[in-house]
């Protein structure tokens, strides 16, 4: 391919994922009320939240492995083609369990765009440009996030259904355009013929050797930075309606904050930080002040405070990730790709396990999510104390091990130096 098609393809490819983060965004701030319109309980939305990275966890392999034999580009087609499906459905539902399918359907075949479109951009560019290419389909899905709750609240408004209609509309859009202009990466000849079996019970398995291992706190953490997250969102329409009687557009405007306070500390503040204090001292920092700040949440009475506490929150959470993630790979010696899909694995959990929890702690009362979310976070803090505490002992004991094999190994005396000493 030449740098010109490179270029185009990235562009296309940027567009998909950012469509598929636009939908994403959109329908954040309109699920809760979406839902409490079919008579759903705060629970049941957290376990509607919680079906598409249960399923992603287990798919998301399955298709990137289906990609390798078939090609990246009918694989694709398959992810757009079923998350526009599947918000054609939530537009047209009209009874809970319609979103519920709907919701399991979409996560299953959209499950095949983000492994999928990684892959087209190791296949298509050259290893000094691909940093680029990830950056620029990282982008585009921090653009969704950002754009898309802000825009969900804004048609919410007028109509509830808007959002999915829309959504699935400029999909299958982007589903023509990938089919007309995007060419296949992986040509024939390259394409594994083995085939591969995902076994759940091997994958749960791995991930508990995985969370006893030297990486165990670390994988830890990347759970609890997903768990207060969608602990955080996956319930915060409901919140913003039984205590401010907000509708989907301040929802928007509030979750629009989010992703905007998100990105611009992600690009702008995370390397600074870590390279002048380290990755462990912005971890401890961080998860003190996602606990201190989950708790402040509470505190806001009106839109302003509610901005405020809300952006002070992400702030904090937006620098724990990439900070955990590093430290991970620091640690991870010649493991790189195992323990980057461990730290993926256990962020997938987070999801699942925050809008679970949020959702039945929020029946039983609603401020239970935040203050909950507040002792996670807290005990995430202590554990980090505690693995620093253990990371000095060892390497103190590794260092006195080196002492102690240097004064036990056997002394090479000169010659010249014992000649010298009896002639003194």
């Amino acid at each position: 391919m030449t740098h010109n098609s490179n270029r185009r393809n990235v562009i296309l490819l940027s567009l998909t994922l950012g469509v598929v983060m636009l939908g994403f965004g959109m329908i954040m701030p309109i699920m809760p009320f979406y839902v409490e319109s079919m008579g759903a309980s705060a629970s049941e939305l957290g376990l509607l939240v919680a079906i598409s990275p249960f399923i992603q966890l287990v798919a998301s392999p399955l298709w990137g492995s289906v990609s390798d034999r078939r090609g990246r580009k009918p694989v694709l087609a398959i992810g757009l083609l079923g998350y526009g499906i599947s918000m054609l459905l939530f537009g047209l539902a009209t009874e809970l369990w319609m979103l519920f399918a709907a919701r399991g359907v979409g996560a299953l075949l959209s499950a095949a765009t983000m492994p999928t479109t990684m892959a087209y951009v190791g296949d298509s560019t050259a290893e000094e440009e691909r940093g680029g290419g990830m950056g620029a389909l990282g982008a585009a899905m921090g653009l969704g996030m950002v754009l898309g709750p802000a825009l969900g609240g804004l048609l919410g408004s007028a109509s509830l259904s808007t959002p999915f209609f829309l959504t699935a509309g400029v999909c299958l859009l982007t589903l023509v355009l990938v089919l007309l202009f995007l060419p296949e990466s992986l040509p024939v000849e390259a394409r594994r013929q083995t085939t591969v079996k995902v076994k759940p019970t091997a994958q749960i398995r791995d991930l508990w050797q995985a969370l006893v291992g030297p990486l165990g706190v670390l994988l830890f953490m990347a759970f609890l930075v997903s768990f207060g997250l969608t602990n955080f969102q996956g319930i915060f329409g409901y919140y913003a309606l039984k205590k401010f009687g907000y509708g989907t557009e301040e929802v928007g405007w509030i979750l629009t904050v989010v992703g905007i306070v998100s990105a611009l500390t992600q690009g702008a503040l995370t390397g600074p930080l870590t390279k002048r204090w380290g990755e462990t001292t912005v971890i401890k920092a961080t998860l003190l002040a996602s606990a201190i700040t989950f708790g402040l949440l509470l505190t806001a009475t009106n839109l302003v405070t509610v901005l405020i506490t809300t952006a002070l929150f992400t702030l904090p959470n937006a620098l724990l990730r990439p900070a955990v993630i590093s430290l991970t790979s620091r640690h991870a010696g010649d493991r790189q790709g195992a323990a980057m899909g461990l730290n993926n694995s256990f962020n997938s959990l987070g999801r699942v396990a925050g809008p679970i929890w949020a959702g039945f702690a929020f029946d039983w009362n609603y401020n239970l999510p935040y203050l909950s979310g507040a002792v996670v976070m807290f005990a995430g803090f202590l554990a980090s104390l505690a693995w620093v505490s253990q990371e000095r002992r060892q390497a103190g004991t590794a260092r006195r091990r080196r002492a102690e094999d240097f004064h036990r190994a056997p002394q090479v005396h000169d010659p010249r130096s014992a000649h010298e000493e009896r002639h003194k």
